[in-house]
């Protein structure tokens, strides 16, 4: 607990430039870079755009310093239109002196130019994803018209190019999960310490009722695949909540059945309680790491996921959750069935104790253990 402490202290002096891709709103990237700003309250933050009363006060208080792309038409709705000019945007940004620049990066944020002599460790929650691993669920055919595929396909080699090349500005990576650090070997050739995104355990708490209804809190992104629970609890009769909003909206809610209700983004107390009295979680995609298992576990509550990517890091088949193996709606079916075939046998207290392996406290002292060896 003192070198705890110890290295808190460091981390109140350090001057550290905290640079985020967007700040459009609170999600799991969001909520690291909330932690971020508590160890680091010297810190001003950098990037592309920032839409202002979207953010925790702890953010909000932050002095931010945003790009050109700030200035350009429709910016708070269409922000992700102008991905083509966003290398050029991040680079813009000047940096003030500091003693560490910190990224937190999905898309462009690693790729900021730090002062001379200014070590830049990137906490990466994947190499720009839209140009790699999920182009297709972005600009292939069934995702976007013709215009942008042909648009994106001219551009697409361009930000591949500049994603890795601007990985050499990187000192030290830090991935959110071994699944992201094997993309950035992949991709970048670059080694990287995982230390796994904070679960703010203390916002949840398990309830004495359960509802009737699964549950899937998601931005309405086509590589979330929430389409797959939509279409299950169809097939299956069984009523869902769908928490969260997203260009994938209209489509899913075409394709949905009598049972599934559409809620769009509530409050923190509002997710919380929804989380609590769900019968399961589902978890359709293959994430880069996944918070909102951990928030359902810790609110007591199992979860069935896809077998891929993050989720096999923080879902134990059989204690925590149940996994589907085929990501097809037939495949979501199967694990559902197999849940309530052993609803009874899930434990709330051993839930709860396996998502606070995950606290946001732990997350916390790792971040602040490792910046404070790296500056000395």
């Amino acid at each position: 607990m003192a070198d705890d402490a110890q290295d808190y202290s460091k981390c109140a002096k350090l001057k550290v430039a905290l640079v985020h891709d967007w700040l459009t709103g609170m999600r799991g990237g969001e909520r690291c870079l909330e932690v971020f700003c508590e160890l680091f309250p010297r810190a001003e933050i950098y990037t592309l755009v920032h839409i202002r009363g979207k953010l925790s006060p702890t953010i909000e208080r932050m002095p931010v310093h945003e790009s050109f792309v700030r200035k350009l038409p429709m910016v708070e709705k269409r922000y992700r239109h102008y991905l083509p000019l966003f290398p050029r945007a991040i680079e813009s940004l000047k940096i003030a002196d500091c003693d560490l620049v910190l990224s937190s990066s999905h898309c462009v944020a690693k790729g900021a130019i730090a002062p001379p002599g200014v070590p830049h460790v990137c906490y990466c929650f994947t190499p720009m994803r839209y140009v790699w691993d999920l182009y297709d669920d972005y600009f292939g055919p069934q995702r976007a018209g013709s215009a942008v595929r042909a648009a994106m396909g001219m551009v697409r080699g361009r930000l591949r190019k500049w994603d890795v090349d601007s990985a050499a500005r990187v000192k030290e990576f830090v991935a959110i999960s071994d699944f992201i650090a094997d993309r950035i070997r992949r991709h970048y050739g670059r080694e990287s310490k995982v230390i796994y995104p904070p679960v703010e355990s203390g916002r949840f708490s398990i309830s004495r009722e359960v509802g009737d209804y699964y549950l899937v809190v998601s931005a309405l992104a086509p590589y979330k695949r929430v389409d797959l629970a939509v279409e299950a609890c169809r097939k299956l009769g069984r009523r869902l909540l769908v928490v969260g909003t997203g260009q994938d909206e209209a489509r899913l809610k075409a394709i949905a059945g009598p049972g599934v209700e559409f809620l769009g983004w509530k409050s923190d107390e509002e997710v919380a309680a929804l989380y609590s009295r769900c019968r399961a979680f589902i978890f359709p995609g293959v994430e880069d790491f996944g918070i909102t298992p951990l928030e359902a576990m810790a609110s007591g509550r199992p979860v069935i996921a896809y077998g891929m990517g993050g989720a096999l890091e923080t879902v134990v088949e059989g204690k925590t959750g149940v996994f589907f193996k085929k990501q097809t709606a037939e495949g979501l079916c199967g694990a559902m069935e197999r849940f309530e075939e052993i609803e009874g046998g899930f434990r709330p207290e051993e839930l709860r104790s396996h998502a606070e392996n995950f606290d946001t406290r732990i997350f916390k002292r790792r971040i602040a253990e490792f910046v404070t060896a790296m500056v000395g």
